[in-house]
């Protein structure tokens, strides 16, 4: 039993010293960046830190330390692959980047092989799947992330297509790809891909011909996903070719936040070419180590460079890595490495193949990684089941002139909101566009007025409006010539403008005047033009009729129109007005019913009552004063008898219906002009064989013709307002005949003439007539 008690206490001696043998005093970890970029610069700084913060507790790796080997690829995919061979030649347990997409699709495949893991923070290609490339990790949000939150912007302010500038290389091509996507779920699209050199091998010549072909565009909502050098370029040529001005839109994607963030004071030109434009930054929440970490920045840095959120997740990265190495250690890993069967047969050469060894706890050291549950200077951090980071969320920010404002933040949970996404938290998620909310925007131009996104290309035919050249009612359209250019005023006009600037694209075009200006067009005319295609459209005081409707097709109404008949009329006299209430038939009837009463009310109290008693002729007074004084309700006399009251309670009731109607009329008369003409309406001219004057141009000639049967012998062609007014009163027409909206000018100048009856027909209205 004690032989059995030692042997086990020796083997587990025996084990336990062997895992601390086995435990290497330096942690190997590499990192391939571009040390001339600002995320590059950013990194590698925070990376120390984060290393020294490590290593700071010996305890923490069990006596292990973690060491950075940071390996400048200087803009080149192939710098970036040897120098991650050689890491891989020196027990490398893990590669912090590469820092783009080009080199991360090529290394992960040696991670794969390989067995170590890769995280990146900056190489964000959405591409980069876990399914094709396991050992590859993003550990910040990746690019499907930054488009989505772009289309729910351009959803936020009702654009539908937009441009696309970018570096043609991986990671900006798969994010214009992913944009694509996001779009064509809201029903937008991506109109025009202008693709530049990759970053930073774009010259000005080269941006400046892909922004030429971008100006002959419709669209004039731009996105921008690039690098800061050829970013920055783009600006600089936009503004010199006026594409900062009013009625664009810019939308940068990160990396112009890092320059704002890295970068300062901006340069005076940087600043103006990028007055008005919409970036993105990722959010980190304000935490109490973020702050602190963001206070000991300028020491770390010397002051070289500013701090941007990449620096962020690179410090938590490393910490993230730090974290598994640990755990892996605590689970009793070893790092151990072994020859890999396919590569020792390739042993020889300069290449040295061969030498490259795998990581045996590389799956154990990536699940930990994967496993991350832990608050750093990013906030919370772990990965879903897909690998993305928890509850990625951007801020929106807004270039103006004295630097940026924040307008407000997007996130995965609710989308566009004006409060932080923590408080978003709390609540429900709520994606409905109602809940989407951004501050006031200031975009290129200086102008706060939300543009309209879309113009007509350069290159586009204008749209041909032919314009009645009226020489009458000019009220509704008035054409007039300004330094060879046709300018059209009037009502029908200003209708037409202000139903094109609601649309939410521009609408160039061009009047063209039809008639020649001496009488007023054909209308029919005008709009069988159209309907050749001679013009586009035709705008102005155009009726519907049935016949029209054939041919083309017509805007909405905006006058009510149909025929009217004006004629001459006569004033009535006000000096006997107050006869004219009732009827002669009526005042005698109502003269006979008051000496009736009066007689009855005489007969049923003479007997009884004193006051109806006296001499014959006091009687007969008493009869007349007692009748005509009920009209006023000023009878002085009694009456006693029941008969009597009963007669005068209904008596004085019909009175005061009397005096009620009277004044009605009365007041009717003397406040309402009363006029008189042969004339009564389209019935009497109809059925009467007197001349009919109509406006030259109207389809009031049509419809008497055609419609009312009468002989075109009995029409008379009028041309102005002026030969209406002297026809009418010469008598050389009974009536004129045309459109009510006509008529209502003709007669606020011509007071001598009245509608008479109804409209008579509701064939008419004004409108815009389209092809």
């Amino acid at each position: 039993m004690n032989l059995v008690w030692h042997v086990s206490i020796f083997v587990l001696c025996t084990g336990a010293f062997s895992a601390e043998a086995l435990r290497p005093d330096v942690v190997k970890v590499g990192a391939i960046f571009t040390f001339g970029t600002i995320n590059g610069k950013v990194a590698t700084i925070a990376m120390k830190a984060a290393e020294n913060d490590v290593n700071s507790d010996p305890r923490f790796l069990g006596g292990s330390k973690l060491s950075i080997q940071v390996h400048d690829s200087n803009f080149s995919g192939f710098l970036g692959i040897m120098g991650a061979l050689k890491y891989m030649e020196t027990d490398t347990v893990a590669i912090l980047g590469p820092q783009n997409a080009i080199m991360a699709h090529v290394l992960s495949h040696i991670a794969n092989e390989l067995h170590v893991p890769l995280l990146s923070f900056t190489a964000l290609d959405p591409t980069l799947s876990p399914l094709q490339y396991p050992y590859f990790i993003q550990t910040a949000p990746n690019d499907q992330f930054q488009m989505t939150a772009i289309v729910d912007m351009i959803s936020y302010f009702g654009w539908g297509e937009v441009v696309a500038i970018f570096s043609d290389d991986d990671q900006s091509r798969n994010g214009v790809i992913a944009l694509g996507d996001k779009l064509a779920e809201r029903r937008c699209k991506i109109s025009y891909k202008a693709a530049l050199p990759p970053d930073p091998k774009a010259t000005r010549s080269e941006v400046k011909d892909q922004l030429v072909k971008v100006r002959m565009m419709e669209a004039r909502v731009i996105v921008l996903h690039t690098f800061a050098k050829t970013g920055l370029l783009v600006f600089d040529e936009a503004q010199n070719l006026g594409m900062m001005e009013t009625g664009y839109v810019w939308i940068a994607t990160t990396w112009l936040s890092t320059v704002l963030d890295s970068t300062s004071p901006l340069s005076s030109k940087t600043a103006n070419s990028i007055q008005g434009v919409l970036t993105l930054r990722p959010y980190t929440p304000d935490s109490e180590s973020k702050r602190s970490f963001i206070s000991q920045w300028h020491k770390l840095s010397n002051g070289s460079i500013g701090l941007n959120p990449y620096g962020l997740y690179a410090y938590d990265t490393v910490w993230m890595l730090a974290r598994a190495i640990k755990l892996f250690f605590d689970q009793g890993g070893n790092m151990s490495f072994s020859n890999s069967t396919h590569l020792s047969q390739m042993r020889g050469g300069a290449l040295n193949l061969g030498a490259l060894s795998i990581f045996d706890g590389g799956k154990q050291l990536l699940n930990n990684i994967l496993q991350t549950n832990m608050t750093g200077l990013t906030g919370p951090i772990q990965f879903n089941s897909d690998r993305s980071p928890f509850r990625p969320a951007y801020d929106i920010l807004n270039m103006i002139e004295n630097g940026y404002r924040q307008i407000g933040y997007w996130s995965n949970y609710s989308g566009l909101s004006v409060v932080t996404p923590e408080t978003l938290y709390a609540r429900p998620p709520n994606r409905s566009s109602s809940s989407q909310q951004l501050d006031s925007v200031v975009w290129p131009g200086g102008t706060t007025k939300k543009p309209r996104g879309w113009v007509f290309p350069n290159n586009g035919r204008q749209l041909r409006i032919g314009v009645p050249n009226r020489v009458s009612y000019r009220n509704f359209v008035l054409l007039s010539s300004v330094n060879g250019t046709n300018k059209v005023q009037g009502y029908c006009m200003d209708v037409f403008l202000a139903a094109i600037n609601l649309l939410p694209y521009a609408v160039p075009h061009i009047f063209i005047p039809f008639g020649d200006g001496h009488k007023n067009p054909n209308y029919n005319e005008l709009v069988n033009m159209v309907a050749a295609n001679v013009f586009d459209a035709a705008v102005g005081d155009i009726a519907i009729i049935t016949s029209r409707t054939k041919n083309v097709d017509f805007t909405q109404p905006y006058i009510e129109s149909g025929l009217v008949v004006v004629a001459p009329v006569k004033k009535f006299s006000r000096a006997w007005a107050f006869l004219r209430p009732f009827t002669p038939w009526m005042w005698a009837v109502t003269a006979a019913f008051f000496l009736i009463v009066g007689t009855v009310v005489w007969i049923l109290e003479h007997r009884i009552n004193d006051e109806f008693r006296g001499p014959p002729k006091k009687q007969l007074v008493t009869i007349m004063w007692f009748s005509f004084s009920t009209m006023f309700f000023a009878h002085r006399e009694n009456t006693v008898s029941t008969l009597g009251r009963f007669v005068l309670i209904i008596w004085l009731f019909v009175v005061l219906i009397i005096n009620s109607s009277y004044t009605a009329s009365l007041t009717s008369i003397l406040t309402a002009q009363q006029l008189s003409s042969p004339v009564t309406g389209i019935d009497t001219l109809v059925t009467s064989n007197e001349p009919i004057g109509f406006q030259v141009g109207s389809f009031a000639q049509n419809y008497l013709t055609d419609e009312l049967n009468i002989p075109k012998s009995r029409l008379v062609a009028l041309g102005s307002p002026e030969e209406c007014a002297v026809a009418l009163e010469r008598g050389t027409v009974a009536a004129v005949v045309d459109e009510q909206p006509y008529m209502e000018l003709f007669l606020s100048d011509h007071c001598r003439f009245s509608v008479r009856g109804q409209k008579f027909t509701k064939s008419g209205h004004f409108q815009e007539t389209l092809h």
